[in-house]
């Protein structure tokens, strides 16, 4: 891939990117995960469902 092919894809990408309005960006962004889950893996998750029980 020469950098005038890539050039043209971050080009291109970049206008369909600020083409694309704000809501529609928002909802294909995935969901965050909780911080319980991102610093301390399952072990949070698997506490809380064993309490509500």
């Amino acid at each position: 891939m020469s950098f005038q092919d890539y050039l043209k894809y971050l080009t291109k990408w970049f206008v369909e990117y600020m083409e694309t309005p704000v809501e529609e960006r928002k909802k294909r962004k995935p969901p965050k995960e909780g911080w319980t889950s991102r610093w301390f893996g399952a072990i949070p998750m698997s506490i809380k469902l064993f309490l509500r029980k």
